[in-house]
């Protein structure tokens, strides 16, 4: 059976990754694709999600990044690793950079990758004006979430941790072959680094085109 695809999209708050998702999804639609957000996905997700972002809690810093990965390693063990076992395509809105961004390079609180999450083939980090953002989800009447009402010196932290990230992957440890782009508010490629994409990625450059 050929290997499936680990797919992941990641960016600060209001940086349009969900409407790329979603976008990615509809056109896989054929191949039928696992479509995963995080926090949530499994029922220990879901609960994470709602005590992280909706309680109204005072989280302690490492605790916020325990929680968050707890979460994760459960979507993982339910979605993730049988739908890569079975040759399907994953695509998820938020991963574990997300962990190292915000909770690592926001925060503070050391951050690493753990050898039990598998590493996504290909990464696209949307980037833009943290401001345009917050700013995106206001104008939808959206209300925030604990995250999205930190300090803007917060989300430009977050920005500039992705920054780290994207380029660099070897920066924070991750030595797996990796596809990633950075791309612009405005649809266009920043930057791209193909690290040693497997010759077995299915329509690479046809993902590629279509974001």
């Amino acid at each position: 059976m050929a290997p499936g695809l680990f797919i992941t999209f990641e960016g600060t708050e209001g940086s349009g990754k969900t409407t790329q998702v979603e976008m990615l999804g509809e056109w896989l639609a054929s191949r039928n694709p696992v479509v995963v957000r995080e926090p949530g996905g499994t029922e220990l997700g879901e609960r994470v999600r709602e005590v992280v972002l909706y309680a109204g809690l005072e989280i302690d810093a490492e605790a916020e990044m325990y929680l968050f990965m707890a979460g994760r390693r459960q979507l993982i063990a339910e979605v993730i690793a049988p739908a890569l076992a079975a040759g399907q395509i994953v695509v998820a809105d938020r991963y574990h950079d997300s962990t190292l961004a915000y909770q690592g390079g926001a925060r503070g609180v050391p951050a690493i990758w753990p050898s039990t999450f598998p590493r996504p083939h290909i990464t696209f980090l949307l980037e833009g004006p943290v401001e345009n953002g917050l700013q995106r989800h206001v104008a939808a009447g959206k209300a925030p979430d604990r995250m999205e009402q930190e300090s803007l010196d917060f989300h430009k932290k977050v920005a500039a941790a992705y920054g780290v990230i994207f380029p660099g992957l070897a920066g924070i440890g991750d030595t797996s072959a990796r596809a990633a782009f950075v791309i612009g508010l405005d649809g266009v490629v920043k930057y791209a680094e193909q690290t040693a994409t497997p010759k077995d990625l299915p329509n690479f450059a046809a993902i590629k085109a279509a974001i």
